[in-house]
């Protein structure tokens, strides 16, 4: 049967009918990854880890999963242009739906702090972005305003039908795996996502689709770390910009997906995190953007902490939320650089010492 996306797929679940007009890139439908070359790394060899691959949504990243609804109650509500305040991820998503079913798409990003790989798919997707002086959350502030108008629907994750959306991931790795994982390790930044997971799931619960729960691992930047200061962040600082967030819009909810599952909330450097990224690129082939191996990293850090944990045959899945060609500069800058030679076998032998 030919793949139609969430939607479809997940229309039960979802507050759709048959008059609702979809917009659809086919999202959703990603791979479930058995971890090998990691485990050792991780320091976990019994460990069952999965990594949900995102970066294999159209755009890029998970965010097509809530844009395909959020568009879509959009065009149902006749709406003619759409808004959102984005790190990146959200406005390329943003820009490519709203292209799609013919809407005018406006972003606002923080001036200086947004990926090139995410720019580039917001501008060639013909969104009107404007850069503004300050971080995520004074964009977004913004966007909220403007959406108050009436003129324009925000398409941000404060629009209910993102999580509703985004919920869908969860749907699918419980299909995937028969039963949800034991933790669900995620990257937190505004806090959509992990508030998604937690729905689908409970969700799934609800309906018999399984019969268990997971403990929801949620991991922010350090630098961008509020949820677990406890207070919001006024200047956040992080390499990974899809995190990058001091005031989540999800915040309270986040809260409730952690202390209903028994998880927890934590933060892990920049430092650990580049270590993971480039982990799950030489070690599993896997090429993920930096705030995508949060949860990588936060599951090294929790195996480290937790001896009878890593010993353990638990189930884990990881989500990594973009793809690694989103931010090709970071790619680059940590990566070796190439070798020059003479234009001879015996050269390249020599360099290779074979």
């Amino acid at each position: 049967m030919n793949y139609q996306g969430i939607i479809h797929r997940y229309k039960d679940f979802l507050s759709v009918t048959d008059k609702t007009p979809v917009a659809t890139l086919k999202e959703g439908n990603t791979p479930l990854i058995p971890v090998q070359g990691l485990l050792e790394w991780l320091g976990a060899p019994h460990l069952k880890v999965f990594l949900k691959y995102e970066g294999m949504n159209p755009t890029g990243s998970f965010k097509d999963r809530g844009m395909t609804m959020a568009i879509s109650k959009a065009l149902e509500d006749k709406s003619k242009a759409v808004i959102c305040a984005s790190t990146g991820n959200t406005s390329a998503s943003a820009a490519a739906y709203a292209a799609q079913a013919g809407l005018r798409c406006v972003v606002l990003i923080p001036e200086g702090n947004i990926a090139l790989g995410k720019l580039s798919q917001a501008l060639v997707h013909g969104a009107e972005v404007f850069s503004v002086e300050g971080n995520f959350d004074t964009a977004l502030t913004m966007v909220r305003a403007m959406s108050e108008t009436g003129t324009v629907t925000l398409v941000n994750s404060l629009n209910p039908f993102r999580i509703e959306g985004q919920k869908s991931g969860a749907f699918e790795i419980v299909d995937d795996l028969g039963e949800p994982p034991d933790c669900h390790f995620i990257p937190v930044g505004n806090a959509g996502n992990i508030t998604a997971y937690w729905k689908g799931y409970k969700e799934y619960h609800a309906a018999k689709k399984c019969k268990k729960l997971p403990k929801m691992m949620g991991y922010q930047a350090a630098g961008s770390a509020p949820i677990v200061l406890g207070k919001p962040v006024l200047e956040p600082d992080t390499i990974a910009t899809a995190i990058r967030i001091g005031n989540p819009a999800s915040w309270q909810q986040a809260e409730a997906a952690r202390n209903e599952s028994g998880g927890q909330i934590d933060s892990v450097t920049d430092e650990e995190i580049l270590e993971a990224y480039q982990a799950l690129a030489s070690k599993e082939g896997v090429f993920c953007e930096p705030a995508s191996a949060a949860s990588v990293a936060g599951l090294r850090k929790y195996v480290h902490a937790h001896k009878d944990f890593a010993k353990s045959k638990a189930t884990v899945v990881c989500v990594l939320t973009g793809h690694g060609l989103k931010d090709p500069d970071r790619a680059i800058a940590v990566a070796p650089r190439p070798r020059t030679v003479k234009p001879s076998v015996e050269a390249i032998m020599r360099e290779l010492n074979i």
